[in-house]
């Protein structure tokens, strides 16, 4: 057994320089203490005190010569060994012997990193490596992070491994390499028969045999299976039960699937309108097939991405109303001018009354946008659904021509209901003019009406997924053509129409839609080529407080349309449409009024505290850039003192209700306005306010 080498000490010239300066430090101190004589006790303490400080010293200074760290014999040899970069470092960090793999990746420094993350991981590495763990850190070099491994190999010596990123996995023996090879090539042995969780799985599954598994055979199917696609027993293809369009469509991204990780998705052949998600897994020649139903969840996925897009179209549809109501009203004002100095009899009365025609045809359009965005101004009151419905049957009729039949079936116990009776009369009336058009073609038809009160499972049933409760249910169906279901998802979508160019907006439906849902209700539509289609209007039950018996409303007069437009008061009329603003002040000063004209809510601001306790009406827009109405009136409050204010906007007045609450003295003029409609929606404020 061979000896270990012998130690040699070696003496740091700068460490002995020290000593030799600081024993000539103390005798230096103790010298005049000599000359004198140590005969008082002070001068002999002093001179013990010294003996001790230079004991002490001596002793601190040989302790700070450290014995040099030395690398033990082969320690170069058993690096170089190592295909990965590698290092013997002593524990402040000082390299001893680096392999050549370890110069190439981390360069020629002397020690490890002093500073940096770097640092700090490292230290906790080899404070690991000292308690006789493996450590990790990270290194960073030339852009690269290498993971390092920190352990120790003898006293005071630690062995730093770089491995991971920036460096590939540990080199490894080429006879060990070419097992891991040989067992990561293997394939799986076929599969003979299902495992106990496909054979019991609540979807379906099966074991096919063949290469192409669109014309493989079924070795071996779970119940699941058949049940799911009628004909998947043993011995059956099992393209078969996959509909031929949706088999050569997977059959194209077969590969993508090979992994069995990435569903294709398929239709079933007995019923092409049933999705399902087909998983596949290759070995030896045989197939494992999954084939999952995502029919329900393909609804919801399409019922949730339609509820978007007609989300995005109501609200362009309502930014266009908006601004589109804002020249209506401007059009309508100075046609009112004109008016005035073309009366009935003059050459131009006849061009402006066509003028004012079609502005007001402009205006319905208008009104159609909104209802479908959702807009509208909507005065609810509380309606039986049978009795609205007989009340419109005479004019329904009258839309129909002579060969077709119009059948109403009421329902018992029919509910009441909380939505705008006007509204909901256009939506009935666009559902039937709709089915008359339909039915129109075939010479002759019937359509139906059909109210009827629903529980919450019986209108999931009919198409209302979420019904919560019980619902009133209107339905409008016919015995027409249906409607294709190419065109089923676009239907309710603004502009669209299957009719020839002239005879319809394609506004019908969309605007149908919007009137449900501003009323809190749904709609469904269901339909089958050459079986016609029904229209379903679901409308939430109205209950009334049990506390005390519904007594009825009371009906308020109608206020009789004042002649005189003229009157007096100082108006604060707020508009950011220079075109409405600019002719509305007009007018209403041509009638006696004092208006001070504002463009923004900010200008108003500032008039309505330069003239606190003046303004006896404020007259705002709703939407206008930086502060809203309803800002305005809460900070102009205070200087309006109990002054009227009235609203002027396109759209619903339910949009900023919740935005008044507490306010009072406040009203509602919707847009397209004509000058003698704001005169004598003024005077009456004023009179009330009087």
């Amino acid at each position: 057994m061979a000896e270990p080498p012998t130690r040699t000490r070696k003496t740091d010239p700068l460490i002995a320089l020290a000593v030799l300066f600081f024993l000539l430090a103390v005798a230096f101190a103790a010298a005049p203490l000599v000359n004198r004589g140590p005969e008082t006790l002070a001068g002999s303490l002093l001179l013990f005190g010294l003996a001790g400080v230079c004991c002490l010293g001596l002793f601190v200074l040989r302790g700070t010569v450290e014995e040099p760290v030395e690398t033990e014999v082969g320690a170069e040899t058993f690096l170089s060994a190592l295909d990965e970069p590698a290092a013997v470092a002593a524990p402040d960090g000082r390299l001893l012997t680096t392999n050549p793999a370890w110069r190439e990746a981390m360069g020629a420094a002397p020690r490890l990193p002093k500073s940096g993350a770097a640092a700090s991981s490292l230290f906790g590495a080899l404070a690991a490596a000292r308690r006789g763990e493996l450590g990790r850190a990270t290194l960073k070099t030339g852009g690269q992070e290498h993971d390092a491994l920190v352990s120790p190999i003898g006293p005071r010596r630690f062995l730093v491994r770089l491995t991971g990123r920036g460096n590939g996995p540990l080199a490894l023996p080429s006879s060990a390499m070419e097992v891991l090879n040989a067992v990561a090539g293997a394939k799986a042995p076929p599969p003979k028969v299902l495992d106990a969780f496909a054979a019991a799985s609540p979807f379906g599954a099966a074991l096919l045999e063949g290469e192409d598994p669109f014309e493989a055979k079924i070795v071996e199917a779970n119940p699941a299976l058949a049940q799911l696609a009628p004909g998947g027993e043993a011995g059956q293809v099992f393209g078969r039960l996959i509909e031929a369009a949706s088999r050569l469509d997977a059959g194209l991204r077969i590969d993508q699937a090979r992994d069995g990780h990435t569903p294709l998705e398929v239709r079933l052949a007995h019923d092409p309108a049933r999705i399902a998600h087909l998983y596949l897994s290759q070995g030896g020649g045989r197939w494992v097939a999954y084939l999952v139903d995502v029919s329900d969840q393909k609804q919801v996925e399409l019922q949730l991405a339609q509820s978007q897009k007609m989300q995005a179209i109501g609200q362009l549809a309502g930014g266009v109303a908006h601004d589109f109501n804002n020249l209506l009203t401007a059009i309508l004002m100075q046609l009112d001018v004109l008016a005035t100095r073309h009366p009935v009899g003059d050459p131009s009365y006849e061009g402006l009354n066509e003028i004012k025609q079609t502005s007001m045809r402009a205006a319905d359009l208008v009104r159609k946008l909104l209802a479908f965005s959702r807009k509208q101004t909507v005065q609810r009151e509380i309606l039986d659904v049978g009795e609205m419905i007989s009340e419109s049957e005479v004019l329904l009729r009258r839309l129909l021509y002579e060969d077709i039949k119009l059948v109403t079936d009421y329902g018992r116990n029919l509910p009441h209901v909380r939505a705008d009776r006007g509204q909901l009369d256009t939506a009935i009336m666009n559902l039937v003019v709709n089915a008359r058009d339909a039915i129109r073609s075939h010479g002759g038809g019937t359509i139906r009406i059909r109210t009827a009160r629903v529980t919450q499972d019986g209108a999931r049933g009919l198409g209302y997924p979420t019904a919560v409760g019980d619902q009133a249910m209107v339905e409008v169906s016919d015995d027409g053509p249906g409607i294709p279901p190419e065109v089923m998802d676009k239907i309710f979508d603004p502009f669209f129409t299957t009719k020839p160019v002239g005879e319809g907006t394609g506004l019908g439906l969309a605007t149908v839609y919007g009137i449900v849902k501003q009323s809190d209700g749904w709609i469904a539509v269901a339909s089958k080529p050459g079986e016609g289609a029904a229209f379903r209007i679901f409308l939430p039950v109205h209950l009334a407080p049990v506390s005390a018996a519904p007594a009825p409303e009371p009906v308020a007069p109608k206020r009789p349309a004042a002649r005189d437009l003229s009157g007096a008061g100082r108006i604060l009329f707020v508009e950011d449409e220079d075109a409405v603003r600019g002719v509305a002040a007009k007018l209403l000063r041509a009638r006696g009024y004092d208006v001070i004209e504002a463009a923004s809510g900010e200008e108003a601001l500032e008039y309505a505290e330069t003239h606190a306790g003046e303004i006896d009406l404020m007259i705002s827009d709703v939407v206008m850039p930086g502060m809203q109405g309803p800002d305005l009136l809460k900070q102009a409050r205070q200087y309006l003192g109990a002054a009227p204010v009235m609203f002027i906007s396109g759209y619903a007045e339910s949009e900023f209700s919740d935005l008044l609450e507490g306010e009072r003295n406040v009203s509602f003029l919707p847009k397209p306005i004509d000058i003698k409609t704001l005169a004598e929606r003024v005077k009456q404020e004023l009179q009330k306010a009087a």
